[in-house]
């Protein structure tokens, strides 16, 4: 059996001036081209995470859990110009560990790390790494 393209890196109408794709039309795209799975992986947030999934279980696709996350160059506590850039990775779950550790990733991101964009760090990254896949995201990787 032919496991057929799969969408690894896509922004929804989540990420804010970079996805434009509302979840429903999303999916029904991915079923009507017959593709198996789709990932989510906004940046920095996981607010669409269960309209997603839910819209993906109803039309048999299979969901996959990511963020494209934004690195801070040191720590999370670094605010001097030198950190106003970040990296992007992105992290995909690959079960449930890595859902819940996305969850943690983003919320610490958010609520500690945010620095003009949600950011976390090598030190956060590594003890929340269980159940994630880690990849290259795009030219700001």
């Amino acid at each position: 059996m032919d496991a057929g393209f799969v969408h690894l890196h896509l922004h929804t109408e989540f990420s804010l001036l970079d996805g434009a794709t509302r979840i429903k039309e999303l999916v029904k795209r991915v079923a009507d081209c017959n593709m198996p799975a789709v990932a989510i992986s906004d940046h920095g947030v996981l607010y669409g995470v269960i309209d997603f999934y839910n819209a993906c279980q109803a039309a048999g696709i299979k969901p996959i859990i990511g963020c494209e996350v934004y690195l801070a160059p040191r720590t999370i506590n670094d605010r001097t110009k030198q950190d106003q850039t970040s990296y992007h990775l992105l992290l995909l779950a690959k079960d449930e560990t890595g859902y819940r550790n996305l969850l943690r990733l983003s919320t610490i991101a958010n609520l500690e790390g945010f620095y003009y964009k949600p950011r976390v760090d090598k030190h956060i990254l590594r003890q929340y790494a269980e159940g994630l896949i880690a990849t290259s995201s795009c030219l700001a990787g």
